[in-house]
């Protein structure tokens, strides 16, 4: 049958194309993709062509191996049903929904054991953002926020937000947020924020904890100049090739601030041990069900017109949120 995949062909330019999707094999299941979700950080990345060329799109999934070379598939957030099934899979399997790390593709063969149940109570829209969840789980399990302590969250994308309904469990003395766009600042509140201001409004100058979630390599020097006294910047931006200068003079250095990665890929060895990546996508789908979707899921477009999509993200991020693309 014919599946249709898009493709990243060249910077700012999507292709769709019609490929084969074989019969599965003895240990494999056929998914009919419902939905698939738009990350806003690497594939936007993808899209402008900001990503160093070469450089390894993501070693940890198999669905994702390989280099960052146009033309080339990407996307890893597909929910869908399983449509088929080969001679050695259990039959009870047909019809079940599943969360795969998949690139936008209409269908897709896979192994049941790389797939995900989705509980029927679990919308799909919500299904979809699961990587999303789990790359917030991973910044605050890196951050290990303190009792009481004061907390910026710099970046109100949909990783921000997601961070930011994490961090509002915490009993923490305070959960401060900043973002350009009044829209996610307000969304920002009702998910626990005690407030969410422009970067130019930010006036606090003493935070014990500050993540960098904006994608934007200028809003560094906002998180390190936001820092308190031997306090910690996580940072779980990915810049890709953009550049831009921090100023690391006299606040950076007497302060003596720590700043940390974060990436969801690869979590503190002193973590390894216990939590493992099924366990972790098993708390990242409990977390699902705190998320306001109505307010995240901005956009909707059919897979055909995934290169409006990427345009209106690319062109005006303050217009939208999480963005999903659709098969039918």
């Amino acid at each position: 049958m014919k599946s249709s995949v898009l493709y990243f062909q060249a910077p700012r330019r999507i292709e769709i194309r019609d490929e084969e999707t074989p019969e599965p094999g003895a240990a494999e299941v056929r998914v009919e993709t419902e939905l698939s979700a738009i990350s806003a950080g690497t594939e936007l990345l993808l899209y402008r062509g900001q990503i160093p060329p070469g450089i390894d799109l993501d070693e940890s999934l198999p669905s994702l191996s390989g280099t960052a070379r146009y033309p080339v598939a990407y996307g890893y957030a597909a929910v869908g049903r399983i449509a088929a099934c080969g001679a050695n899979v259990a039959d009870n399997l047909l019809g079940q929904r599943v969360f795969a790390f998949e690139c936008h593709r209409s269908s897709f063969l896979a192994r049941p054991e790389s797939l995900l149940l989705v509980p029927e109570n679990l919308a799909s829209e919500s299904a979809a953002l699961l990587p999303t969840v789990e790359t917030a789980a991973g910044l605050v399990h890196d951050a290990r926020p303190l009792l009481g302590e004061r907390v910026l969250v710099v970046g109100q994308g949909v990783v921000g937000l997601l961070t930011t309904t994490l961090l509002s469990r915490f009993p923490l003395a305070r959960l401060v947020t900043v973002d350009r766009w009044e829209r996610r600042r307000r969304i920002s509140v009702a998910l626990g924020a005690a407030r969410s201001c422009a970067p130019l409004d930010l006036d606090e100058r003493d935070f014990d904890l500050t993540f960098e979630v904006s994608g934007s390599p200028d809003a560094l020097d906002v998180a390190i100049a936001s820092t308190g006294l031997e306090g910690r910047v996580v940072v779980g931006s990915w810049y890709g090739d953009k550049r831009a200068e921090v100023d690391l003079g006299t606040h950076f250095h007497r302060r003596r601030i720590t700043i940390q990665s974060s990436q969801v890929s690869r979590i503190s060895s002193t973590l390894l041990a216990r939590w493992t990546k099924q366990r972790r996508l098993e708390v990242a789908l409990d977390a699902l069900s705190l998320l306001p979707m109505r307010d995240l899921v901005s956009h909707r477009f059919p897979i055909e017109r995934a290169a409006e999509a990427y345009h209106l993200l690319d062109e005006s991020p303050e217009e939208c949120l999480q963005v999903l693309l659709t098969y039918t």
